[in-house]
């Protein structure tokens, strides 16, 4: 039978509410994984907390995007999280980017999808800023769903060093520790991958074709 990946990315294009700074998904975090999953025969759909179209971090874009201009048509008119019937879905992918810091926490639906993956043993994945949907999410049995899990995500040190760890709501790598993860921390800005039973999670850009490989491995 043919798996199922819903995607899930940021509708947030700035920091603080600054227009003049903008910011949206990293692309090649959507981008790279789709295409993985694709390769592998893999269905794929693409999702937004409030659907429609999806900012794009400018510092991502290349002059040659020619190879994912698929993905960018998609995700001019991305499916909302609430109407996806996700009990038909093998596995979640959670893109980052900054913009996912201000509405992937405490977002009901991701909450919602979350915690019925949990509860059901089913594959949970993200890279860079896209464990932010992890914060405050919880199981049934009112336990954060990252509660003993060994993980990764964009550092505090990789925060630091692009200036940007003050400008946001919070530092995901200390947030994800105080709710119970043991998260680990490899090279800055360099492929790390970290799988603990079926929560997968790469530290940054660099890590996004890794992570979805390793979600191709777990699922076949």
């Amino acid at each position: 039978m043919t798996k199922s990946v819903l995607l899930i990315v940021t509708n947030h294009g700035t920091i603080n509410g600054d227009e003049n700074r903008p910011t949206g998904l990293w692309l090649g975090e959507a981008a790279e994984p789709y295409h993985v999953f694709q390769s592998a025969g893999f269905k794929v759909d693409i999702a937004s907390p409030k659907g429609g179209s999806v900012p794009l971090d400018p510092n991502s874009l290349s002059d040659d995007e020619d190879k994912n201009n698929e993905v960018i048509r998609l995700l001019q008119d991305t499916k909302r999280v609430k109407d996806m019937v996700y009990e038909g879905y093998d596995a979640l992918f959670f893109a980052g980017g900054h913009g996912t810091m201000y509405d992937f926490p405490g977002q009901p639906d991701i909450q919602n999808i979350l915690a019925f993956f949990k509860d059901d043993g089913r594959v949970i994945s993200a890279v860079c800023h896209g464990p932010a949907a992890f914060v405050d999410a919880k199981t049934k049995d009112g336990k954060y769903v990252v509660d003993g899990v060994k993980l990764t995500g964009f550092t505090n040190a990789e925060e630091k060093a692009m200036e940007l760890l003050d400008d946001m709501p919070f530092a995901l790598q200390s947030k994800l520790e105080s709710h119970g993860a043991g998260f680990v921390v490899g090279e800055s800005m360099e492929e790390h991958v970290v799988t603990d039973g079926n929560f997968i999670t790469g530290q940054n850009p660099a890590s996004a074709e890794a992570a979805a490989r390793a979600v191709v491995n777990k699922l076949q």
